[in-house]
């Protein structure tokens, strides 16, 4: 049979396109989930140390290894306490929210200068004046940054600020959970517990301009094909003569913002030394500070910072019971 096959699938997923650089090595989140009965805010920034694996007892009801051991993957996550340092007022405006004002706790981290220039004066009455505005406003979210400096693993000390939604159904209960939080340090038991689902925001691993063959798939051409074997067999028909958007061409591949849905969260603890394998992490270490345990993977090499928010579309049939881990691997990866 000459000519085209009959049934030719497209080779390489046109999902995300453009598939373009991240401005920035910290996720975007554009939306939040409510914030939980108990719960302080509404998400929590951590650090990848890397993969393990984990056996687990199966709590599925209708799994053919209901009740059994099973090892499955899971992620590592460092997770050392942020800190409330400001609190952003907004009101309703023409084109969406509007900035009124803020207000910077009195005892402000030196590394945030890093950021952003310190005020050299204190101000005072910026809490008095939002609550008189408490009938205008719309929202009240919190200011924290991270805490990098005491995680010995990580090659920089500057923070991430980042922008968090606090507790409270209504501006003026979220105006007094704010005032309770400003100067304080919230750590990640206070946010997630064992058995949650939380959807994970980050930067995958950049690989550089890549050709179309490795970024999109396409076939490896045969020796006889003129001008290129690792390229696309045609760039467009005669007419219309225009290249369409869905040619596969080289370009960026990797370093791109991704969303991951409804990971479930096996443990939480403060002791590194209890999942910290023999030897430390490649290319991250030992982990001293708090730590989460993700079941799956989390886009991103080691040391990429991945934010954790609450399941925005949790299923229904979910388990957030705390799941039985059985044990949690340990060994050497150095290949000893």
């Amino acid at each position: 049979m000459g000519g085209r096959r009959p049934h030719h699938p497209r080779r390489g997923s046109l999902a995300y396109h453009p598939r373009k650089r991240a401005k920035r090595p910290v996720a975007r989140v554009r939306a939040w989930a409510e914030v939980a009965e108990g719960v302080k805010i509404g998400g929590f920034p951590c650090y990848k140390a890397g993969t393990t694996h984990v056996e687990v007892v199966d709590d599925s009801a209708h799994s053919i290894t209901s009740k059994q051991p099973i090892a499955t993957v899971a992620t590592v996550l460092e997770a050392p306490p942020i800190r409330v340092f400001g609190i952003r007022a907004y009101r309703q405006g023409y084109g969406g929210l509007e900035t009124v004002t803020e207000v910077f706790s009195d005892d402000l981290d030196k590394e945030l200068a890093r950021v952003f220039p310190l005020p050299k004066k204190k101000r005072s009455g910026g809490i008095e004046k939002i609550e008189k505005m408490a009938g205008e406003l719309s929202d009240i979210r919190l200011l924290v940054h991270t805490q990098p400096k005491n995680v010995p693993s990580l090659p920089k000390k500057k923070p991430e600020v980042l922008e968090m939604p606090v507790a409270g159904a209504t501006v003026e209960e979220k105006m007094n959970a704010a005032k309770e939080l400003l100067g304080k340090e919230i750590r990640i038991s206070e946010v997630f517990k064992e058995g949650d689902y939380v959807d994970t925001k980050s930067i995958t691993k950049g690989k550089g301009f890549q050709g179309p063959l490795k970024k999109w798939g396409v076939k490896h051409l045969p020796p006889k094909t003129r001008k290129g074997h690792r390229t696309a067999g045609t760039l467009g028909p005669w007419h219309p003569s225009a290249m369409m958007w869905t040619v596969p061409q080289s370009g960026q591949m990797g370093y791109h913002q991704r969303t991951e849905y409804n990971k479930r969260v096996l443990k939480i603890g403060s002791d590194g030394g209890e999942v910290t394998p023999k030897g430390g992490f490649l290319h991250y270490g030992v982990i001293k500070n708090d730590y989460i345990i993700i079941k799956g993977s989390t886009p991103g090499p080691q040391k990429r910072f991945v934010m954790l928010r609450p399941a925005i579309r949790l299923p229904k049939d979910a388990h957030v019971s705390p799941p039985e881990i059985v044990s949690i691997n340990t060994g050497s990866m150095q290949g000893v």
